[in-house]
């Protein structure tokens, strides 16, 4: 302190700092930038093979078969657009959502980003206010809570000189203020450092169902065709004999069939916009795939404050505890707010109806913790507390449980402020008597969110239950809950009672709203919920709702909550509208069920695929499709219906097991497909049917059974999915017809018509058949996994 001074740093040492490095950076950014974009979409692995098998294609000399690129760069030029539309909304909203904090500089107070801070900067520090830096304690005296760095969640002392002055970055402060100077920042800091160790740890556990199952079939998909691709160049070159441009031609078209090269793409593109919508609504994504985990979800925990309630609360009423007149102790109480440092929205409700008033000759002060539930100022001859009356008043609580009781009902929460004279030591140790003696109680009211039976009815009619979990009294806590529609809110209990865990999951199983809540009971209520099965959210505001929402599989926290817990969650509702919810989980249900009914369309065409090079391997038959017969395909049956639907809003609750669902979807396709094709190539074989009949016709046949799987994923039909079929068909029509020697659609011969013909009204019965049968496997393993 005496080196830096009350001063800080001044702008050169600031300046030579940041020339040194020594900033509290850490390279990370919240967005990628226009560059990084461009070459994250042009440089795919599926784009460097789609540049090998275009340079393949142009060695053959076949340029019409280059008609797959248009495909190729049109979906790079679309996910570059979206991706960087998206980025500049967050970037504009990011601003908001950035850790500020007060540092002194040069004599004066001025508040920065954590960004910004260097080495020795001092900073002020209070409850609530997570450490963006190691620094050490040099004036004040603080508790902080480790439990993010050591998984321990006791309270720990800090004090300047004489003890313990070491404060960690991750850490947070649970009560007191101080002033604290940086010591390590940035890439040197302990947080930063422990992140990175973790980074792979805490990608893996927050990737998505949806994410992983897509990313294992782009992957296996990945594997695949390499090996798949040489060994049918290969055969159709040495083995049958055809000629290079050929070879590579029938080469070409089966790795662009199983090149599954718009899923990731719209995967992206889908979160990305779904994120920026969101942004709109001033909610922030830390992780743009919790939305996905939203639209799962089935059990919701809330805290009180912040959630249900707006976070602001009044005083209602003063109660004598013995009917005496307690105007003498009002001032007192008004001195007793105006020298503690607590800034919680209990003690700004209390100042605004005390006022300030006078001074006390204070000796020493024990700031509010959530772990012992009061604050304590002592005085000459005389030490006050202001709290829970249960933490308070020991087992003289009893005296006045009615009147607590009668508030508690109106679910109002009583304080009470208590004096104890000096020397009552003694007479606590003689007589055993509680030595704290109640001046007055003071009822005090949340102020409930407008909005939150709205919101609470949503989830409800969602079959989400719903847990209030709070550190206030149960029985106010139950009234305010039943007040904001939460269902069987009057089941409650006082988690301060529960002796072990035992009794801890017990209640979990009965009750829906928990009181007297500690911060390392609120994370146990969520393990054992997930260890239930059940997939839990959690939302907060405050440091102590942070272990609970680093366990659950969603966080949520409000604007106006700590730094602790807003750098917490995966989800922060800037406006602190907790109404926004049913946005996020009607976006999470929008990608998942868009992205479900889209990946369906490409899987389908990668099935198909990979059957049908497998079987000309085994065969050593000629590919009987071309490039550009797969490229029109892709584009009026998997890409353009893939793309609008994505845009469409849907509610629907969607399906747990993602890639289960999309694969027992698409396979009645891809059988198909594979059958009416295979079927018609050796029908053709046998009756000298020229290959170019063979392979129009197996173009519209794939086109038929295309359109049989877009209207299938489209039910119930609406105006926008018929519109979406309908251009489709249109399309896929006229551009075989205006441009036929594009795609390789030859004069349709009347041998090439009665071949559609034939194998089109064997393709009806046995897609319908096979979707039956698939859809009855699906719904018999979804209720055995019910009935376990």
């Amino acid at each position: 302190m005496e080196q830096y001074g009350i001063r800080g740093l001044n702008e050169e040492e600031v300046a030579e700092r940041i020339s040194e490095g020594k900033v509290n950076r850490t390279g990370d950014q919240k967005t990628e930038t226009l560059g990084t974009i461009i070459l994250k979409n042009v440089f795919t692995f599926f784009n460097i093979i789609f540049f090998i098998l275009a340079a393949l294609v142009i060695a053959a000399g076949s340029f019409k078969n280059l008609t797959f690129m248009i495909v190729v760069i049109l979906n790079t030029i679309i996910g570059i657009i979206q991706e960087y539309r998206a980025k500049k909304i967050l970037d504009k909203l990011s601003v908001m959502d950035q850790s500020t904090v007060s540092v002194i500089r040069s004599g004066g107070e001025k508040t920065l980003s954590v960004d910004d801070l260097v080495k020795d900067d001092l900073i002020k520090i209070k409850s609530g206010t997570q450490i963006p830096a190691d620094a050490v304690l040099v004036d004040g005296a603080v508790s902080v809570n480790e439990s993010l760095l050591t998984g321990e969640a006791d309270e720990i002392e800090k004090i300047p000189v004489g003890g313990d002055n070491d404060l960690r970055s991750g850490s947070f402060v649970v009560s007191g203020e101080g002033l604290a100077r940086l010591t390590k920042v940035g890439g040197e800091s302990y947080i930063t450092q422990l992140s990175n160790r973790a980074k792979t740890m805490k990608k893996g556990k927050n990737s998505s169902e949806m994410v992983h199952a897509i990313d294992l079939f782009v992957k296996i998909a990945g594997i695949l065709i390499i090996p798949i691709g040489i060994t049918m160049f290969l055969q159709s070159y040495r083995i049958q004999g055809l000629s290079f441009s050929l070879s590579v031609s029938s080469m070409v078209a089966a790795v662009v069939g199983m090149i599954p090269e718009g899923l990731y793409l719209l995967l992206s593109i889908a979160l990305a916009m779904s994120a920026a919508r969101l942004a709109l609504n001033h909610v922030v994504l830390h992780d743009m795939r919790s939305i996905e985990t939203l639209a799962h979800v089935d059990t919701l925990c809330v805290d009180k404050t912040g959630t249900i309630t707006t976070g602001e609360m009044d005083v209602t009423e003063c109660i004598s505890p013995d009917g005496s007149d307690i105007g003498e102790y009002k001032p007192i109480l008004g001195a007793y707010l105006n020298a503690m440092p607590d800034q919680n929205v209990t003690m700004k409700a209390l100042r605004k109806y005390f006022k300030k008033a006078g001074q006390l000759e204070v000796i020493s002060k024990v700031p509010f913790s959530s772990k012992n539930k009061y604050s304590e100022l002592t005085a000459k001859e005389v030490t006050y507390r202001l709290g829970a009356p249960e933490m308070i008043l020991g087992s003289d609580i009893s005296k006045y449980s009615n009147l607590i009781g009668k508030y508690a009902d109106r679910g109002e929460r009583v304080l009470v402020f208590a004096r104890k004279d000096s020397g009552e030591e003694d007479k606590e140790k003689k007589d055993g008597e509680n030595i704290f003696k109640p001046l007055m109680f003071i009822a005090i009211k949340d102020v409930i969110r407008p909005n939150a039976r709205e919101t609470f009815a949503f989830f409800q009619k969602e079959d989400v239950t719903i847990r209030v979990i709070s550190g206030d009294n149960p029985r106010t806590v139950s009234r305010i809950a039943n007040t904001a529609g939460i269902k069987d809110a009057d089941r409650y209990v006082d988690c301060s009672a529960l002796k072990d865990d035992a009794a801890l999951e017990q209640a979990v199983n009965e009750k829906i709203v928990f009181g007297r809540v500690s911060p390392e009971q609120k994370m146990k209520i969520v393990k054992i919920l997930k260890k239930q099965k059940h997939i839990v959210a959690m939302t907060g505001d405050g440091v102590n709702d942070i272990l609970a929402m680093k366990e659950a599989d969603c966080s949520i926290a409000m604007g106006n909550g700590s730094d602790a817990a807003r750098q917490s969650s995966q989800v922060v509702l800037l406006d602190n509208d907790f109404g926004h919810m049913t946005n996020i989980v009607y976006e999470g249900r929008r990608d998942v069920n868009n992205i479900s009914r889209s990946a369906t369309l490409f899987i389908a065409k990668n099935l198909f695929s990979f059957f049908l090079a497998l079987f000309s391997i085994w065969h050593v038959m000629q590919y009987p499709l071309q490039p550009n017969q797969i490229s029109l395909i892709s584009m009026f049956n998997i890409g353009l219906p893939a793309f609008l639907l994505a845009m469409e809003p849907n509610q629907n609750r969607p399906h747990r097991h993602f890639l289960r669902h999309v694969i027992f979807t698409a396979f009645p396709a891809s059988v198909t497909e594979f059958f009416i094709i295979v079927g018609m190539v050796i029908f053709c074989n046998v009756f000298k049917i020229p290959d170019s009949d063979v392979s129009v016709a197996a173009t519209f046949l794939l086109a038929i059974v295309g359109f049989m799987i877009l209207g299938s994923i489209s039910r119930p039909f609406n105006a926008f999915r018929i519109f979406v079929i309908a251009l489709c068909v249109v399309g896929l029509i006229g551009f075989s017809f205006v441009l036929p020697s594009l795609f390789d659609i030859k004069l349709i011969t009347y041998r090439c018509a009665m071949l559609f013909g034939l194998f089109a009204i064997c393709a009806i019965p046995l897609f319908e058949y096979t979707s039956k049968l698939l859809h009855w496997i699906e719904k018999k393993l979804n209720r055995e996994e019910l009935r376990a």
